[in-house]
C-alpha cells in the first residue's frame, strides 16, 4: 500500500506507523504551540492526507487496528484547533479536498513564525503571553 502511494506521488513507501507517528509528533507540537513556520506546518499536515488516502487501500483489519489512535488524535487535533473553513491556511496552501477537515482548521495557540502568518492572514487565535 505505502508503494502505491509512492508510485502516485509521495516522495516514499510510508509506512502507515510512520505516518500516524508523524500525525501524533504534529498534534503533540500543536497542542503545546507549533513553533516552527507555515511552510513547515503545512508540510506536517500532508501525513494527514496521506493517513486518509491510505485508508481507502488498507485490508478492513488494518483500518480497525488503526481506527481508535487515529480517532482519538484527530479529537485531540480538534480540541487543539480553531475551525474557519480554512480562511487563514488558504492564504498559504491551496485547500483541494472538501473532506479534509485539517485543512479548515489552525491552532488555538498560536505560537513562532506560524502564529505571526496566521495572525497575519486573519486567524484569531491566542497568542503566548509574555514573559
Amino acid at each position: 500500500m505505502g508503494e502505491l502511494l509512492h508510485r502516485d506521488g509521495w516522495r516514499k513507501a510510508f509506512t502507515v506507523a510512520e505516518m500516524v507517528d508523524k500525525w501524533e509528533r504534529l498534534v503533540g507540537e500543536v497542542e503545546q504551540g507549533y513553533s516552527h513556520t507555515i511552510h513547515e506546518y503545512t508540510n506536517d499536515l500532508y501525513s494527514r492526507n496521506w493517513l486518509w488516502e491510505a485508508s481507502g487501500l488498507l485490508h478492513d483489519f488494518v483500518v480497525q487496528d488503526w481506527t481508535p489512535r487515529l480517532m482519538a488524535l484527530d479529537n485531540r487535533f480538534t480540541a487543539a484547533t480553531i475551525a474557519d473553513d480554512g480562511a487563514a491556511l488558504s492564504h498559504f496552501h491551496k485547500l483541494r479536498e472538501p473532506d479534509w477537515w485539517w485543512w479548515r482548521r489552525y491552532p488555538r495557540n498560536l505560537t513562532g513564525p506560524l502564529g505571526k502568518s496566521l495572525r497575519d492572514a486573519g486567524a484569531t487565535g491566542s497568542a503566548p503571553e509574555a514573559n
